[in-house]
């Protein structure tokens, strides 16, 4: 059975980014996809500080937040859907300060996990806060799901977004399409194995010469 990880930034347990999610998670439960939800949106999160202790303890330095934990879960999953409102033009910023260290501090393999970024938004923002949320995925071998528009609702109130039918609908339909993608590369996983990936590189030019 597969299993999708769904990551709440907003502070709004029963807000407009998790009434977009709760739409997503209804289909999944229909397709027999295993759900997880996990709010982060009111969690104390320190951003990274490049401390490098990740490296050698296989894990972030901080203990005292969700990173560690919701990465055992990550690994697990064969789909993460990253839920966020729009602040600003960008997502809300625990949500971002979550994203960096919990990618960066986990040394598994990410590659042809199902990758999904949703924006709730009052009016604008949304496809700013998406170029923020996708890099995640592309950074990491993950292939972007998408729907038949951009996974986003608007709305000021979870009421709103209920009347966002388009919004729902968009929702419905990209949870559709993560289920056939994740049921598609575990197939493909199974007959071809997964791309091979080349690591060898790393450009970064020190010495400030061409």
């Amino acid at each position: 059975m597969p299993k999708v990880l769904l990551l709440n930034g907003s502070p709004h347990e029963n807000g407009c980014t998790a009434a977009a999610l709760h739409e997503m998670i209804q289909v999944f439960e229909q397709e027999g996809v295993e759900t997880e939800l996990i709010q982060l949106g009111k969690c104390a999160v320190r951003g990274c500080i490049s401390c490098g202790a990740c490296e050698r303890k296989g894990k972030c330095v901080f203990d005292n937040d969700p990173v560690n934990e919701t990465a055992a879960k990550f690994e697990a999953a064969d789909g993460l859907v990253i839920g966020s409102p729009v602040y600003y033009g960008s997502p809300n910023g625990t949500l971002i300060s979550f994203l960096d260290r919990l990618f960066y501090s986990t040394s598994f393999s990410k590659q042809m996990k199902v990758g999904a970024a949703v924006v709730s938004c009052r009016r604008g923002g949304n496809t700013a806060s998406f170029d923020v949320l996708n890099k995640y995925f592309t950074i990491s071998s993950m292939p972007v799901a998408s729907s038949t528009y951009w996974n986003q609702v608007h709305g000021f109130t979870a009421g709103d977004v209920k009347k966002d039918l388009e919004g729902l609908q968009t929702m419905r339909n990209l949870a559709r399409n993560m289920t056939f993608m994740m049921r598609a590369i575990a197939l493909a996983k199974e007959q071809f194995g997964l791309p091979q990936l080349e690591n060898s590189y790393f450009t970064s030019f020190p010495d400030g010469k061409a």
